[in-house]
């Protein structure tokens, strides 16, 4: 699925449609450039499960975990992971096989230990549609 928005409003209402329809153990992850919109879609995604926290990335702390929606939402920033094996150490399974929604911000850096099925999201930016334009891509992935 493909969606094109032109506001960060229609990007944060898109991903707080997706936090409203998930279930249990719903793993998202998502890919773009610094600056398109990540952080917007995760605060969608959060208002979505009913989260009134500020989000924002957990660029230093790896995961932030928000428990007040009606799932808990676990919310990963792997951009400074030097070594895979550092997501071992935080325990990373609990979240990505656990009972809330995952959110896995620059997800192809650790796409070993990705799970086989998850939902990859893909912001871009055109600047030739706008400034505030953004394609996003919606890929169900169910790897063997």
């Amino acid at each position: 699925m493909i969606i094109e928005t032109f506001s960060a409003e229609e990007t944060f209402a898109f991903a707080k449609k997706l936090g409203e329809e998930a279930t249990p153990g719903k793993v998202y992850t998502l890919t773009g450039d610094l600056g398109v919109g990540k952080t917007v879609f995760a605060q969608g995604l959060a208002g979505g499960l009913g989260i009134e926290d500020d989000i924002v990335s957990p660029t230093f702390t790896i995961v932030c975990v928000y428990e007040e929606g009606r799932l808990p939402l676990y919310h990963f920033d792997v951009y400074r992971i030097g070594d895979i094996d550092e997501m071992d150490e935080i325990g990373y399974e609990d979240y990505f096989y656990g009972d809330g929604l995952c959110l896995i911000e620059w997800a192809e850096l650790i796409e070993p230990i990705l799970p086989a099925k998850r939902t990859a999201v893909l912001i871009e930016k055109d600047l030739e549609k706008g400034f505030d334009y953004r394609r996003i891509t919606v890929e169900e992935i169910l790897a063997d």
